[in-house]
């Protein structure tokens, strides 16, 4: 499966920004889809996952309670709403595919990877 990540930009502080994950090639609803991001100088860190049939997901606690993913089979497309955008939330972003029953949280598990999309968060 083909990712295309989008929906990135710079954004104040308390604001909102939604990623879009463009899937190709595959049965969409065959994958997990996760969000990771990598700010500068550090490792990947996972940000959240939906399961393949969309009704479960999971979040990394540094983003629950401000993030929601949801994904639209109809458009082969995964969303990450960010809302409360905070600085430290500064990084490019990445969205994955993992062929998996569970939901993985860890970015070994995960095969297809789609291009970054930069999100820059001003104080």
């Amino acid at each position: 499966v083909q990712l295309q990540a989008s929906g990135g930009g710079l954004v104040q502080a308390g604001g909102s920004l939604r990623l879009s994950c463009v899937a190709s090639g595959r049965i969409f609803s065959d994958y997990v889809i996760g969000w990771f991001r990598q700010a500068p100088g550090k490792g990947r860190e996972f940000a959240a996952a939906v399961s393949r049939s969309g009704g479960y997901t999971v979040y990394g606690d540094s983003v629950k309670g401000r993030f929601t993913i949801f994904r639209d089979h109809a458009k082969n497309t995964a969303y990450l709403q960010m809302n409360n955008l905070e600085p430290e939330d500064t990084a490019v972003y990445y969205c994955a595919a993992a062929d998996s029953i569970l939901i993985p949280t860890t970015d070994n598990a995960y095969h297809s990877w789609g291009r970054g999309t930069q999100v820059t968060v001003s104080s």
